[in-house]
């Protein structure tokens, strides 16, 4: 290869030998040209992968398993009949447990997801463990990084974690615990425990309309 265009040439060449080696091993592609494949790739028969898929290196994906489109996965394991993206990115050191499912816009570093354990969307989960059946909602994250050293977070078999929280690691949430939505969690949390950290709501009558009111008046003496 004497150049850019003979070195992208030889990639496609590349691309089409393992595409064409992916589905006679029984791997569904359903728009192989827009599937890219790192030349170690292991991926399994009766796996479905959708189109504007990218492996990177290392990855691994069992039986059973579907990659939606637009998903980018590097160094990690995807098990049994799990389920990823679209739009996830999966990074090194993920392990994606049997039938647990990683949806759009969630990136995994460095985590276990268990078995049937979910992270749907909208989350970052870094340097995390996380049990059998967690659920893990909209828009939460692992503080993992402190401007110094990553730290980890274990989240237990069963737990619900409410949208939009956050886990300042490293912190513990115990087996079968709630989370409610929009806490932020800086200590351990115990099994079957409900953990909370918000302020207080308050509710003031009519203010809404007295707020209109002098906005309405100050507009009409500008």
């Amino acid at each position: 290869m004497n150049s850019r265009s003979e070195l992208a040439l030889a990639e496609r060449l590349m691309q089409e030998r393992l595409r064409r080696r992916a589905m006679e091993q029984g791997v569904t592609l359903i728009d192989p040209d827009t599937v890219w494949f790192h030349h170690d790739t292991e991926i399994a028969a009766d796996v479905v992968v959708h189109p504007s898929v990218v492996f990177g290196a290392g990855v691994r994906v069992a039986t059973g398993a579907e990659i939606f489109s637009f998903s980018h996965l590097e160094g990690a394991e995807i098990a049994e009949g799990a389920r990823v993206g679209p739009f996830a990115r999966v990074r090194p050191g993920s392990e994606i447990g049997p039938k647990a499912r990683v949806g759009n816009f969630v990136e995994i570093k460095a985590t276990r997801l268990g078995a049937g354990a979910k992270a749907n969307h909208l989350t970052y989960l870094g340097d995390t463990t996380v049990g059998e059946g967690a659920n893990i909602g909209a828009g939460t994250i692992t503080c993992n990084y402190d401007g110094y050293g990553k730290h980890r977070c274990e989240i237990g078999e069963g737990a619900f974690i409410g949208s939009n929280s956050a886990l300042v690691a490293p912190v513990r949430i115990g087996a079968d615990s709630i989370v409610g939505a929009g806490s932020t969690i800086t200590k351990d949390v115990p099994q079957d425990s409900l953990a909370l950290s918000r302020a207080e709501q308050i509710n003031r009558p009519e203010a809404a309309r007295r707020f209109r009111e002098m906005r309405r008046n100050d507009k009409e003496t500008s």
